[in-house]
């Protein structure tokens, strides 16, 4: 079968590759979806941290159970999402339940091979069912779990001032669930069509350019400064900004990652004695609650798929997709129709 692999930055090379055999205690799946992240178009560049060449790309996967072990729960046919973090189960940070943050945490399609194939063999356990979801809806699901775990980090209360600075992929999914989880949102970019996007086509909440007095905008909005930023810019000069963006007693999530040093001031830091978190991935209960809420119809994510290819078009758009007009989220194909 076809397999699309990322040799070094920027060489995408098709390679044929045999068809997988479940082992122990995992199901054989076929790719139905698979959308394009972030991490992709970074590891293409060759500025994706924790990564190594060659590499099978695709981690954010709706698959099709072909066969899976008795007793798995799962049956041919159904549609899953696949969590992609694979993590040991015995460090001390999987001893407490944060999973997410292993220390011998691999990720699909970063350390180990991704989607970008048709058929894998996947653990059960990292199988999540969607019983009425479309194969797009199911998709998402694994970046809007990162969102939903930086909105569950930060511990939003209903009517809580909220801001989501940088409304990509993952910072639309914070967005989400911040307004899910009943706060006041505003959201802040320094693009005017990903604000448009997020606040006329989403109904996210209140649009705020990124300029020199975003402060005062903030505090004019919301009558003081918001008690949780959560940024998803992944740049040092908003993250080191959101120190002077929270209120007293507040709260900040770096949802995004930047490469490099952060610094702020540390007097300005006790005064206000802000809470400052990191957010990483997700874990395990967080893609049952996601899945949950978008089985209700809490959550609308389709508008999120802005562009679409074949899988057998991957090796020419990937590279470029990123310059493409009004680009929210690809998404990859296996159907053989768009």
């Amino acid at each position: 079968m076809k397999a699309l692999f990322l040799e070094k930055p920027g060489a995408l090379a098709w390679s044929d590759i045999p068809e997988p055999v479940a082992a122990e205690g995992e199901a054989l799946v076929r790719v139905r979806r698979c959308g394009v992240c972030g991490t992709d178009i970074h590891a293409l560049a060759g500025k994706q941290p924790f990564f190594k060449y060659p590499r099978r790309l695709g981690h954010e996967l709706c698959v099709e159970v072909v066969s899976a072990p008795a007793g798995s729960g799962l049956s041919r046919g159904d549609l899953c999402a696949v969590e992609a973090y694979y993590f040991c189960g015995t460090c001390p940070a999987c001893r407490s339940g944060k999973t997410n943050c292993c220390q011998n945490l691999r990720v699909l399609g970063v350390h180990i091979d991704g989607g970008h194939t048709s058929f894998m063999a996947v653990p059960v356990d990292k199988l999540h069912r969607a019983v009425s979801l479309t194969p797009d809806q199911i998709a998402l699901v694994e970046p809007l779990v990162i969102g939903a775990h930086g909105v569950e980090r930060a511990a939003l209360k209903p009517g809580e001032p909220a801001v989501i600075i940088g409304l990509g992929p993952i910072g639309l999914a914070a967005a989400i669930f911040a307004k899910a989880a009943g706060a006041r949102v505003a959201c802040v970019d320094t693009q005017t069509d990903r604000l448009s996007f997020a606040c006329d086509r989403m109904q996210l909440g209140e649009p705020l350019r990124a300029n020199a007095d975003l402060a005062g905008e903030l505090q004019k909005h919301f009558g003081q400064l918001p008690s949780v930023i959560i940024d998803a810019t992944g740049s040092a000069a908003s993250m080191k900004e959101t120190f002077q963006l929270a209120e007293h007693g507040g709260r900040i999530i770096f949802l995004g990652l930047f490469s490099g040093d952060i610094t702020f001031d540390d007097p300005n830091f006790h005064r206000r004695e802000l809470t400052l978190m990191a957010s990483r991935a997700g874990i395990t209960v967080s893609f049952r609650e996601v899945i949950r809420l978008l089985e209700k119809g809490e959550v609308d994510v389709l508008p999120m798929i802005t562009h679409r290819f074949a899988f057998e078009q991957t090796a020419e758009r990937l590279p470029r997709i990123h310059h493409e007009p009004g680009l929210v989220k690809a998404m990859i194909n296996f159907d053989g129709t768009l």
